[in-house]
């Protein structure tokens, strides 16, 4: 009974590549977000005018009403680097695998 390798090496190949892709697209896509975060940064005129209104009372308003994106993007650049090393990871066994393969056949 002989093992057919060439779907599973080829399906695991391929699942790599694709993992390598959706994190890169993850990480583009949070990098994008940071640098348009970075770019909307209040003016010194805002900046005064806000220390103002927090000197009167208002300090609910400079607070965030929810998550810090910063904080969340930042997270997901960790997240997606790592789901991009693990399938990374995985291209590399294959790879390894298929050396082997024609180690043996050779």
């Amino acid at each position: 009974m002989s093992f057919d390798v060439r779907n599973s090496v080829n399906s695991a190949i391929l699942s790599g590549v694709m993992g390598v892709q959706k994190a890169s697209d993850g990480i583009a896509g949070t990098s994008i977000s940071i640098a348009q975060q970075q770019a909307s940064l209040r003016s010194t005129s805002e900046l005064l005018s806000d220390v103002a209104t927090q000197q009167l009372g208002g300090v609910s308003k400079l607070l965030p009403s929810g998550g810090d994106s910063m904080t969340s993007n930042l997270l997901s650049l960790v997240n997606n680097l790592n789901n991009a090393q693990a399938s990374t990871k995985v291209v590399d066994v294959a790879n390894d695998t298929v050396g082997r393969i024609i180690n043996e056949l050779a």
